[in-house]
C-alpha cells in the first residue's frame, strides 16, 4: 500500500476563509493526482514513506522565492521544487525509507486574479495549480513540446475526476 502524506502549511490566512474544508481538498486532490499517475511513475510502487510539502503563501514570499531561486523579480501562481530533479534523487531512493519529493508552493493574490481573469472559481484554479506542483514534484515537466502535452493530459485527466473543467480547452 502507498504511503505518501501532504505535509500542510498555511502561511497566509487568507487560504482559509476562500476554501471551505482545505485540508479535504488538498487531501481529495492529492488522491486523484496518484490514482491517475501511479503506474506511470516507477518510484511510487517502492515501499517507502513518500511525501510533499504544500505551503499556500502570498505574493510576497512567492517573488522572493522566485527571485532567489530562479532569478525572477515577479511572484508567479505556483513554484515547484521537485527532489527528483536532483542528482542524488535515485541513491536517496535506494538508501531511504521516508522520500520527501519536494515543495510546492502557490501564491494566494496572483492565483486569485488568474481566476477571476479566466473566470474560473477560486477552489478550482487552487485544485488546478495544486495537480500542476505535484506532477513536477512526481517527476513531469513541460519544457518539450511532447512533455507539455503529456502533462496538460494528465492535469486534464485528474481534474475530470475532481468535476473540474479542462482548463486548456479553447
Amino acid at each position: 500500500m502507498l504511503k505518501f502524506e501532504v505535509f500542510l502549511d498555511v502561511e497566509d490566512e487568507r487560504w482559509k476563509k476562500a476554501i471551505d474544508h482545505l485540508e479535504e481538498l488538498v487531501e481529495q486532490v492529492k488522491k486523484s493526482v496518484i490514482d491517475v499517475v501511479y503506474d506511470d511513475v516507477d518510484f511510487l510502487k517502492k515501499d517507502k514513506n513518500f511525501s510533499i510539502n504544500l505551503a499556500l503563501s502570498n505574493d510576497v514570499e512567492v517573488h522572493r522565492l522566485n527571485k532567489e531561486f530562479r532569478g525572477v523579480d515577479k511572484p508567479t501562481n505556483v513554484l515547484s521544487f521537485a527532489n527528483v530533479d536532483d542528482a542524488f534523487f535515485e541513491q536517496m531512493l535506494n538508501q531511504e525509507t521516508d522520500i520527501e519529493l519536494g515543495d510546492v508552493i502557490v501564491a494566494f493574490e496572483t492565483m486569485k486574479q488568474q481566476a477571476q481573469e479566466i473566470d474560473v472559481s477560486f477552489q478550482d484554479h487552487f485544485c488546478h495549480l495544486w495537480v500542476h506542483g505535484m506532477l513536477h514534484v512526481l517527476g513531469y515537466d513541460h519544457i518539450k513540446e511532447n512533455e507539455r502535452a503529456e502533462m496538460e493530459a494528465k492535469e486534464t485527466e485528474i481534474l475530470a475526476k475532481l468535476n473540474i473543467e479542462n482548463p486548456y480547452q479553447e
